[in-house]
């Protein structure tokens, strides 16, 4: 049997040394290949699909040569068919040419479209995995400061609006520009100075496109912030449905959310009116030159011009001028998509400089985390120390401290039970360890700093439990293992006391809990996350309130198991409740910004507060049982 362990236990240590460096490998080459601020280096790292693109698009733009060439041609021949000079099969001829060449033009076209379409795919791709990198560092404050509906804006829309303007400025280059360039000396080779007088107007457009920079950036950056509210708004409608439907206050707020919404129609309309307005302008100015081509164009015919022209040419010039034209709307227009693009640019540019420099912290973070994974047998756990020493903390502009020169230390094996009055700092003494927010004072685990720690370290030493569960809209069996499938799902429910109930669910663990696990109850869930957080261990839990829904009997079947799981961990137990606080190892009260750290006994005869709450509660305990009783 020992053999068969050892065997095992080296198997899962391979297993998962070889899972490592399959993780650890792609994440050096991604810093070698990209950083995150920069523009260019998302260009960069996709210049093989730049490169087919280029290919493609140079022979699908010089091909487009050969239509205003053709064009011409058949112009001249319908002329010489119709005076004699040559016959239909001349015309066949070149009608066969011209749509074979423009069939191969048009293939060119399409495996350009294609990779620039991948190229797009590709970037979007890479920048929302960048921008959810950043997200997941980020804290909760950060987050709710920001607000979750202008995050998801930036997360998506801003994303898409930046990889658009990227895809454009990547079509446009060819589409445009060396079509543009190409046409322009064809122009030339006709007839140089009427092709400087045509040539006067398309500039003009680029002029208005260029003054109309700062409209466009304005209008687009208020739209986006209305977005941005708009998504706020209606998160907090599906959120809180049932809560302002059962307090009547459904008319008031549709009132709320219409406003909102008019103010984003109002935005959007700004925004499109001037997106949509502008592209014809600049069309019909580009087009103007054509007025002059037909006059001069016309003298050339009839030899009275600036130069000596067939039917053919004049028929070729007028197509190269049209396409020109065409081309230089395009171009303005792209001024507009990369104006939009740089609104959107500037709005997730702090968290693509974060993400980076997060993502070089990982990196230089490795292999120190490795030293915070837990072994195989977690009772060979060598005894550790949490001290808290002088420990305030006040919120941003705060205007006093929640607590003030806290003191305790805990070790490896005990259950600290934490509470107080209502408001007096109970779950911000849990959250403090998370470091979400500074303090002052000390907080070290084995003699370390916490908040001086790599973030992945420190995650790796902390299991926290909120008292507003998190629960995934995945089954049972996922919101505990999260991904491991090393461990046994029914071990941990069993732990919590709800192996039973899952049993008698439809599909078992794999069944369903809905968003938020909206199909459980207010125990099950709280027992849910319970295990979720037994499951992958830590050596530091923190507890909040994680019985509140529970029955008296259920909750001392579970927080006996618990008693027998936390022999190698320091267990903060956050609650109001003090009925288990005597089988604590220690107890914190706090109350008036003071913490009094002592066991439940001593508590009871220094402290009048706890040991008058504590009786409170007993005596309403026993009332509550006479009254079942009767």
């Amino acid at each position: 049997m020992i053999e068969n362990n050892g065997k095992s236990k080296t198997q899962k240590n391979k297993r998962k040394k070889s899972e490592e460096d399959k993780i650890k490998i792609p994440q050096k080459q991604n810093t070698k290949k990209i950083r995150a601020d920069k523009v260019m280096d998302y260009f960069r790292v996709e210049w093989k699909v730049l490169l087919a693109v280029t290919i493609s698009g140079l022979i699908y733009n010089v091909g487009l040569l050969a239509g205003p060439w053709f064009k011409g041609q058949l112009a001249e021949c319908l002329m010489n068919i119709l005076t004699g000079k040559a016959t239909f099969r001349s015309m066949l001829f070149l009608a066969v040419t011209y749509v074979s060449v423009i069939g191969s033009v048009q293939l060119a076209r399409y495996i350009k479209r294609f990779y620039v379409r991948r190229f797009a795919n590709n970037v979007n791709r890479r920048m929302k995995t960048i921008l959810y990198r950043t997200l997941v560092h980020k804290s909760r404050a950060e987050l709710g400061e920001e607000g979750i509906g202008n995050v998801i804006t930036k997360a998506i829309s801003d994303v898409d609006d930046c990889v658009e303007g990227m895809r454009k400025f990547t079509t446009e280059i060819f589409d445009t520009g060396i079509a543009m360039c190409c046409y322009i000396g064809m122009l030339l080779f006709y007839d140089w100075k009427l092709a400087l007088i045509s040539l006067i107007f398309p500039p003009i457009s680029y002029a208005i496109a260029e003054k109309m920079k700062r409209v466009i950036q304005s209008t687009n950056a208020s739209y986006k912030e209305e977005m941005g509210v708009l998504n706020t708004v209606t998160l907090d409608r599906i959120s809180n449905a049932v809560t302002y439907r059962v307090f009547g206050c459904e008319r008031q707020c549709q009132e709320s959310y219409e406003k909102t919404l008019k103010d984003y129609e109002r935005s959007a309309i700004h925004a499109n009116i001037w997106n949509a307005t502008l592209p014809p302008i600049y069309k019909v100015i580009s087009a103007t030159g054509v007025i002059f081509i037909l006059y001069f164009g016309a003298k050339n015919v009839v030899g009275s011009g600036f130069t000596a022209w067939s039917i053919a040419s004049f028929t070729t010039f007028l197509a190269c001028y049209t396409k020109l034209s065409d081309k230089s709307s395009k171009a303005a227009k792209l001024f507009n998509a990369v104006h939009k693009a740089q609104i959107s640019w500037n709005r997730i540019h702090p968290y693509m400089e974060r993400a980076e420099s997060a993502h070089q912290e990982d990196e230089k973070e490795i292999s120190a985390s490795k030293l915070a994974r837990p072994s195989e047998n977690h009772s060979e756990q060598k005894s550790s120390e949490l001290k808290w020493k002088n420990v305030s903390f006040a919120y941003p502009n705060g205007k006093s401290n929640i607590f003030e020169q806290v003191c305790f230390s805990a070790k490896t094996g005990q259950i600290i039970g934490v509470t107080g009055p209502v408001a007096c700092g109970k779950s911000t003494l849990g959250k403090i360890m998370l470091c979400e927010y500074p303090y002052q004072g000390e907080i070290t685990y084995s003699g370390k700093e916490i908040s001086k720690m790599p973030e992945l370290l420190r995650n790796q030493m902390i299991g926290y439990l909120g008292h507003d569960v998190e629960l995934l809209d995945d089954s049972v069996k996922e919101n505990i293992l999260m991904g491991d499938e090393n461990e046994n799902v029914w071990k941990w429910l069993k732990v919590v006391c709800m192996d039973q109930e899952v049993r008698n669910m439809e599909k078992k663990e794999d069944t369903t809990i809905g968003n938020g696990g909206m199909r459980l109850s207010g125990g099950q869930s709280e027992r849910l996350s319970l295990a979720r957080v037994l499951c992958h261990w830590r050596p530091i839990l923190v507890l909040d309130d994680p019985f509140s829904a529970l029955d008296q009997t259920t909750e001392e079947q579970v927080f006996r198991h618990l008693k027998e799981l936390s022999k190698n961990r320091i267990v903060f137990l956050i609650s109001h409740r003090l009925r288990l606080f005597p089988e604590m190892d220690q107890v914190i009260w706090l109350d008036q910004r003071q913490a009094d750290c002592s066991t439940h006994e001593q508590l009871m005869k220094d402290n009048p507060l706890y040991q008058k709450l504590y009786f409170d509660q007993a005596q309403a305990k026993e009332e509550a049982q006479g009254e079942n009783n009767e």
